[in-house]
């Protein structure tokens, strides 16, 4: 039996962050992946770079993701048009090609998802709308404008029976409906598009995690352990967390390369849940009471793979850089964290910032 006022934590994610369960009763559903910023209506934003030669549209451009790949292609040269879902709804097929259709780009990139995996399996028809079906408009709407597509997946599309990181030749098997939306995204994308870039993560967590409640994994390490009560995380799921301005860098290096086809970035880093929450508290300098659990103290609704770390390998081969070390990744993100916050974290020991 469960002791009364302990926090028990799932933490069995790609782009999702757990079920979270405080006092035993207190049932908290808490998605991470490309949030949306609690910012208000916009219309959508353009970033306007010195050359002018190239176009890009980012959907999803205040997420996680999204603000990376606005930051990375306007350093690039790009003219960036950026909307979010308060401004472009892409389930709306007739939106998302007269959007494309006057912004004529040479590129789009899709970081819009549903992230939900838990509450996916009592509303499947949505993840399915958001994941699958969306990106079939913004896939249609591409090829009437000659426009490369640049779509993220997860490594969520494997059943985590594999003991070593995935690589793009793995077969896929889904395990819920979070899931299967996303392996029909990744179908539909390559299907009307000869050219379609498929780019498969895990783990994704950037500094726009900061600013809403449902934040990251690392934010939502930091206000557990602001509670003062015991945390759990799970020892038995791993996978390979992923730095949002790495995953924006290397999705542009692919596409400035010319490729196309499905490819994996992850955080070059197999680690459990449980250890890299003690990676975040060690170089923050906390220390709170952590524990490790697994997936036996409970059940959830939604099957996750419990080992989906990715292999990098691809990527490799082509000469883009390997991803830094994960502690390098995490020592980053509280350097620019506390500039954006003025939170008191500054990351103890040496600090190697990752590697562009």
């Amino acid at each position: 039996m469960r002791p009364v006022g302990e926090l028990f934590l799932a933490l069995r994610i790609s782009f999702s962050l757990p079920l979270i369960f405080l006092d035993a009763a207190l049932r908290l559903e808490v998605s991470a992946g490309l949030i949306r910023a609690a910012l208000p209506f916009a219309p959508p934003v353009l970033y306007r770079s010195a050359l002018m030669s190239k176009r890009a549209v980012v959907f999803g451009n205040l997420g996680q993701l999204g603000v990376e790949l606005m930051r990375e292609l306007g350093e690039r040269g790009y003219e960036v048009i950026g909307s979010d879902r308060a401004q472009l709804d892409i389930t709306d097929r007739e939106r998302v090609e007269q959007h494309l259709a006057q912004a004529d780009p040479q590129v789009v990139f899709n970081a819009v998802a549903y992230n939900q995996v838990e509450v996916a399996e009592q509303e499947p028809q949505l993840a399915f709308l958001v994941n699958a079906l969306a990106v079939r408009n913004v896939a249609l709407a591409c090829r009437q404008v000659n426009a490369r597509l640049v779509h993220y997946s997860t490594d969520y599309v494997f059943d985590g029976t594999a003991s070593r990181p995935y690589t793009e030749e793995d077969p896929t098997h889904p395990l819920g409906a979070y899931a299967v939306s996303k392996l029909a995204g990744e179908l539909y994308a390559q299907a009307y598009l000869d050219g379609a870039l498929i780019v498969r993560t895990s783990g994704l967590f950037g500094l726009a995690g900061l600013q809403t409640a449902r934040g990251n994994f690392i934010e939502l390490m930091l206000r557990l352990a602001e509670s003062g009560k015991p945390i759990r995380v799970v020892e038995d799921h791993v996978a390979s967390p992923t730095y949002a301005p790495l995953l924006a860098a290397r999705s542009v290096d692919l596409l400035e390369r010319d490729q196309h086809g499905v490819f994996h970035v992850g955080g070059g880093e197999p680690i459990s849940w449980f250890n890299f929450a003690r990676l975040i508290f060690e170089v923050a300098g906390l220390n709170p009471e952590l524990r490790p659990t697994s997936e036996r103290e409970y059940r959830t609704a939604a099957h996750r793979p419990k080992y989906s770390a990715l292999s990098n390998a691809r990527i490799e081969r082509l000469g883009l850089p390997k991803m830094p070390p994960l502690e390098a990744a995490v020592r980053d993100y509280f350097v620019h964290r506390k500039d954006l916050s003025g939170a008191d974290f500054s990351p103890r020991g040496t600090s190697v910032p990752p590697s562009g």
